[in-house]
């Protein structure tokens, strides 16, 4: 039996949340289970994957634009295989933790397509983001690289372990 192919799809201005997708793609990868990073607005078709984790960046309590479309986009097919969603973005330690809840639209899009968790994550921003708001946060000392990758990594080991348990159940219903 082969293994599975996770999608990790992202939406991200600055590259934190890129960076983010990427650990949780090598986690997975390490764990056994084929997975591609991509950026949300470059994906065509999702049906070649087994499950799908979908993150996006916050910028105002909004998701980034690119995971919301993907979520309209492609939110029939989603619903039809697991689905975990991230965000990312506190700028502080707190948002390291890992357990804040989803934004209203993030909540509102895990609801629709029955997405089987959310974590938000730590953001990071640098001297080099895009944007008069985000580098004006910089350099009032605002800025800083708040992504825990353990975290991440430990998030990206319960998906890993949940995909075998949900393969057999779809065998098992069949």
């Amino acid at each position: 039996m082969t293994a599975p192919t996770v999608l990790v799809a992202f939406g991200s201005r600055n590259g934190g949340t890129a960076g983010i997708a990427e650990v949780i793609a090598a986690t997975l990868r390490e764990e056994g289970i084929n997975a591609d990073a991509r950026e949300a607005a470059g994906v065509r078709d999702v049906h070649g994957y087994a499950a799908v984790v979908l993150g996006g960046a916050l910028y105002n309590r909004t998701w980034h634009r690119d995971a919301q479309r993907f979520g309209r986009r492609f939110g029939a097919t989603l619903r039809e295989r697991p689905v975990w969603l991230f965000s990312s973005g506190p700028l502080d330690p707190a948002g390291a933790a890992g357990d804040a809840p989803p934004v209203p639209g993030v909540a509102a899009l895990a609801s629709r397509i029955g997405a089987r968790g959310h974590r938000t994550f730590g953001g990071r921003l640098d001297e080099n983001a895009k944007g008069f708001i985000a580098r004006a946060m910089v350099r009032n000392g605002r800025g800083g690289d708040f992504r825990d990758r353990a975290l991440i990594s430990a998030w990206a080991r319960e998906i890993a372990a949940a995909l075998p348990q949900l393969a057999a159940g779809r065998t098992e219903a069949s």
